[in-house]
This record gives structure tokens, C-alpha cells and sequence, in this order.
């Protein structure tokens, strides 16, 4: 087996996609092949905050409204009290000097790691590729699965 770790984020949640983030950071500062296959509500931490649309199907445009258009957007997984949880954990890591996650993922990029958009759920969704942030890569299972096949880790965050 080679030295990869593989990553499938399916969370949107900011406390889990911090650390999807940190292990593919850590993973990455080791020498390690990192991937990140982004799917389902895991693919709202690749969407730009202000990104223009095509044309879009009704259904289309209720989940695009209805999600968190980013990182800065994400809700926490336990006790987010309307966002209000989601604030208090982003100043207690502040306080702390943990890094942010538009800074994990600029510094993943950075390192090299891949990061993979999940073309079906991006069509299930009505996401557009113009809404994700710029340097990623788009495919489907047979994408994750060639990676997955080959790596010495594999988590599902």
C-alpha cells in the first residue's frame, strides 16, 4: 500500500470539517497522498459565499438557499442553538490560535491535498461547479474508490 489517506467529508457541519481539515493537513505535513472526496452536505464547505448561478431547476433553488453557502456559513453538529454555538466555538478557537477553516483549507491546498468534488451529489443538489472554490478536482465513487483502494488510511467524516 502506498502512502495515501483518504478522506470522504459527508458532514457540512464546522466542527467536523475542521477536522477533516486538520488530520488532511497532518496527513499531508507527514508525507502522506492525501484526497478529500467532498459529498452530499459535505460539498456546502466548497461553496463560495457570493458565487453567481446558471439556470436552475425550482427544486434546484430551494437547496441552494436553503444551505450554507461555505465555511464562514457552517452550523456546529451539537448544541448550534441557531448559530449561536457555531460563533462561541469560532471565538474559543481564536482565543486558542486555531487556525480557521478558510485558513485549513487554503493551507490544504497549499500542501497539495486533493480535493475532490462529488459530481452526483453536486447534480442531486444543483450545485454548479462555479459555486465551489477555485483548485479542486470533480468525479464520482470510481474517482474515491481508486484512491481509497490504494491508501493506508481511510476515514468517513
Amino acid at each position: 500500500m502506498a502512502d495515501k489517506t483518504t478522506i470522504i467529508v459527508f458532514s457540512g457541519d464546522l466542527d467536523k470539517a475542521m477536522a477533516s481539515f486538520i488530520i488532511a493537513n497532518g496527513a499531508a505535513a507527514m508525507g502522506s497522498e492525501v484526497t478529500m472526496f467532498f459529498t452530499f452536505w459535505g460539498l456546502n464547505i466548497l461553496r463560495k459565499e457570493n458565487a453567481a448561478h446558471g439556470k436552475k431547476h425550482w427544486m434546484e433553488k430551494m437547496f441552494s438557499a436553503m444551505m450554507p453557502k461555505g465555511p464562514e456559513k457552517l452550523g456546529i453538529s451539537k448544541m448550534n442553538m441557531g448559530g449561536l454555538g457555531a460563533k462561541m466555538m469560532k471565538w474559543a478557537m481564536r482565543r486558542k490560535n486555531v487556525s480557521t477553516l478558510p485558513q485549513l483549507i487554503e493551507m490544504a491546498q497549499e500542501q497539495g491535498v486533493k480535493i475532490v468534488a462529488c459530481t452526483m451529489s453536486m447534480d442531486v443538489l444543483g450545485i454548479q461547479a462555479e459555486e465551489l472554490i477555485d483548485g479542486i478536482d470533480f468525479g464520482g465513487v470510481a474517482t474515491y474508490l481508486d484512491e481509497a483502494y490504494e491508501s493506508k488510511v481511510n476515514l468517513f467524516i
